[in-house]
């Protein structure tokens, strides 16, 4: 209110600002009510005051005489105030009609940017937009993400908690509570809010609310920050108010309360019979002389060095000069004398629309103008209240929010200047749940604020590489996460490689199997003349025994790491050479059955069934075989392939050989078996047939083992994984291989070699006697 006056009595006195013009004023009080301010409202325009105000006036020095001699018909110009933003919404609201300007220094509610509603409203203070703006940026920026808010029953305090949660929950945070503070709190409803404060998780608490309704609550609860003007020191103000003198003229009632609440005396000149008078003969308080000396007292009052809402005032005033000025030609140099036209009449809207287009630098270096919403630029100190060594609240800024600058230039905070609660230097840390570690992610808990959750660990093949993480990120193909979930590694490729321990033994029998079928070929070559050779058609024998030779290699391709021709290669030789193998078996069991049928009388079937004819069989059981091979290589060849289903149990990517068409295989297979059940069907019924070396026998036990091996193989092949599937197939041909090689030829060697007295046509014939 002072700094007002001050303002009002510097403008008078500068030559430069409305020359021949003086300003006058008329305090009232709002009470920081809706009611009481319009009442006072309506009495400070109304023309039914105009000699009180004229008189007011006069008192003050301004050298207004009559009405008529006051600028305009109005004994008011301008109205500056009100502080709170309820109370100014109702005047701002009456006034707008009449479009008297209204400059608020303290209301800061985001209502009042409407234009339509208010169009006379302008304000030196910026909106709560800007203010939520900077404290969503200010409680983001520290981290918090989990708040409370607090609040009163007003505008500024509704629609500022209103907006500041929709643009907080927008950054991502969460509101724990809120709490309204009543307009006459109780010191129990004070403790009870307090206690409150303090079981929450939530370690921060964003208010709305003005000093005034803070002091108790927050002498309870330290360590805050807050937005405040930007202050100044005003030249002059502090001796004007130094002053400052109680006395009993009308208008002086403020300072009289202010002087007897500061000195804690009591004033003589109250009139007598006044209320006050009663209560104070009650009182044991000395008189006040009116002399007391302000410099030795401690108040905010005389603390004056950094002036906030006083400078705001302060810009009002002098933008209305301003605004007057340009109104009455005060500038114009066809203008006598260089004085203003204060006789020129003007209306309240002239006198608004020249409010609205000021635009000045003031002696502190800043722009004074308003926006198209009558919006000053928005200028805030971020302030922290700290407890200095006597316990007492100061205030010391900390940053700045120029919310007119680029948006990641707005906040300026200097966070080790910041004394939080009990004194510590650590920011708080406010959060439902800590945040989930890497090699994790969060899962909301259902009916709570996303801020609240659980940590679930990644899956197998995802990871999370940074804390709070809302999904785990899959791996890249071929990749699979390590044991903490928080990187990806390349998988370790893995095959039936010919140095594993697996390997090198499969190797060695294959060797192994080549190696004897070799010996085994060759001591039948050594002896291809003998009957046990000849007998069945030696030819056959050797192309058995090449066929076994080609089964034992053919394992070779199994092993090793895939390529485009060993996975085209190894189920064709396979196939090809166990259906070779199998036809030479098929044909010597015939010619076996047809041989005991020579001396059946008038019987031509041996002939019929000669070297020619057994050829021509075995081709033709192994074309097929041959021909489905070709088909599927030219339709749907295999081809390697990197398989990540087993990165999950062992952390590795099996190299095999895909195929596309699995039908292809399994009808492979299938012939395979086939001739391998007919070799087994005549072999059995061959197997009584009376001779001494009744190679029947040997067929079926052969063949017996032949499907022992097989059908094992299948579940297995099915059930194994990775590389064990394909070892599982490589133990299944070298099984049936040795099967076969063991079963029909080592009893012929051991004859041959061991017992050659039995390697005669009639020890083959069974004329043989031991």
């Amino acid at each position: 209110m002072m700094t007002m006056v001050f303002a009002v009595e510097e403008i008078n006195s500068n030559s430069s600002l409305l020359p021949g013009v003086k300003l006058g004023y008329w305090i009232v009080d709002s009470c920081d009510h809706v009611h009481t301010s319009l009442h006072a409202l309506f009495s400070l325009v109304s023309h039914s005051k105009a000699a009180n105000v004229t008189e007011e006036r006069m008192e003050k020095g301004t050298q207004c005489e009559t009405l008529p001699s006051c600028l305009a018909g109005s004994p008011v110009s301008a109205v500056i105030g009100l502080a709170s933003s309820s109370p100014t919404r109702a005047a701002a609201h009456t006034l707008g009609p009449f479009d008297l300007p209204l400059v608020s220094y303290f209301a800061t509610c985001t209502c009042l940017t409407d234009k339509h509603m208010y169009p006379s409203f302008l304000r030196t203070v910026p909106s709560d937009l800007f203010q939520v703006r900077g404290l969503v940026q200010l409680v983001t920026f520290l981290g918090w993400l989990w708040v409370g808010t607090i609040g009163t029953t007003d505008d500024y305090s509704h629609y500022g908690i209103q907006e500041f949660s929709n643009q907080f929950r927008q950054q991502g945070g969460c509101l724990a509570f809120h709490l309204t503070i009543p307009k006459s709190p109780t010191a129990a409803e004070i403790q009870d809010m307090a206690d409150r404060l303090q079981s929450s998780t939530a370690q921060v608490v964003v208010v709305f609310a003005t000093e005034g309704q803070l002091l108790d609550l927050l002498s309870e609860v330290n360590g805050t920050l807050g937005f405040s003007f930007p202050g100044v020191r005003i030249p002059g103000l502090k001796e004007f108010l130094l002053n400052v003198r109680p006395s009993p003229r009308p208008g002086m009632e403020f300072v009289n309360m202010f002087w007897e609440e500061l000195f804690g005396c009591r004033l003589k000149f109250k009139r007598a019979g006044s209320k006050e008078n009663e209560v104070d003969t009650m009182n044991i308080s000395p008189v006040c002389t009116g002399l007391e000396d302000l410099r030795y007292t401690d108040s905010s009052y005389t603390d004056v060095s950094q002036v906030r809402i006083s400078y705001n005032v302060y810009k009002a005033v002098y933008a209305i000069a301003h605004a007057l000025h340009t109104l009455l030609n005060c500038d114009s140099a066809a203008h006598s004398k260089g004085m203003c036209e204060k006789h020129k009449s003007f209306s309240s809207r002239r006198l608004l629309h020249h409010l609205k287009t000021v635009n000045f630098t003031n002696q502190f270096e800043e722009k004074v103008y308003f926006d198209s919403n009558g919006e000053p630029v928005p200028l805030y100190d971020i302030i922290n209240w700290q407890k200095d060594s006597k316990g007492q609240i100061r205030f010391v800024k900390v940053g700045s929010y120029d919310g007119s600058a680029p948006l990641k230039q707005q906040l300026q905070i200097e966070k080790n200047t910041i004394v939080w609660t009990n004194g510590q230097s650590q920011v708080p840390v406010s959060q439902c749940t800590a945040p989930c570690p890497p090699g994790s992610r969060q899962a909301r808990r259902p009916g709570e604020p996303h801020c609240c959750f659980d940590c679930l660990p990644c899956a197998e093949g995802e990871i999370s590489n940074q804390s709070g993480s809302t999904e785990c990120m899959k791996c890249p193909e071929y990749h699979w996460s390590d044991k903490d979930k928080v990187k990806c590694v390349a998988g370790v490729e893995e095959f039936l490689s010919f140095y594993d321990t697996m390997g090198i033994i499969l190797v060695t029998l294959t060797l192994l199997g080549v190696v004897l079928t070799t010996i085994i070929t060759s001591v039948f070559h050594r002896f291809r003349s003998t009957p046990i050779v000849k007998a069945n058609n030696s030819e056959i024998s050797f192309l058995l025994l090449l066929s076994l030779k080609l089964c034992f290699l053919c394992s070779l391709v199994f092993i090793g790491q895939p390529s485009v021709w060993s996975c085209r290669l190894r189920q064709v030789a396979f196939g090809i050479s166990f259906v070779l193998c199998l036809s030479c078996l098929l044909v010597k069991t015939i010619v076996v059955l047809l041989a005991f049928r020579a001396n059946v009388p008038g019987t031509r079937a041996p002939k019929l069934f000669g070297p020619s004819q057994q050829r021509t069989l075995i081709l033709c059981t192994t074309a097929p075989q041959v021909c489905l091979c070709a088909g599927w290589l030219s339709g749907a060849p295999p081809f390697p392939f990197r398989n990540p289903n087993y990165q999950a149990s062992t952390g590795k990517i099996v190299v095999e050989c895909k195929e596309p068409w699995p039908p292809g295989f399994y009808l492979v297979l299938s012939y395979i078996g086939l001739l391998a059940f007919l070799c087994l069907l005549l072999a059995y019924l061959g197997r009584k047939l009376p001779d001494t070396f009744n190679e029947a026998k040997l067929i079926t036990f052969s063949m017996l083992i032949f499907w022992a091996v097989w059908i094992s193989f299948i579940p297995a092949y099915v059930s194994s994984p990775g590389k064990f599937t394909v070892a599982v197939e490589v133990f299944a041909i070298l099984a049936s291989s040795f099967g076969l090689l063991l079963c029909i030829f080592v009893p012929k060697c051991y004859i041959i070699l061991l017992r050659p007295e039995r390697n005669i046509k009639k020890g083959m014939t069974g004329k043989y006697i031991r």
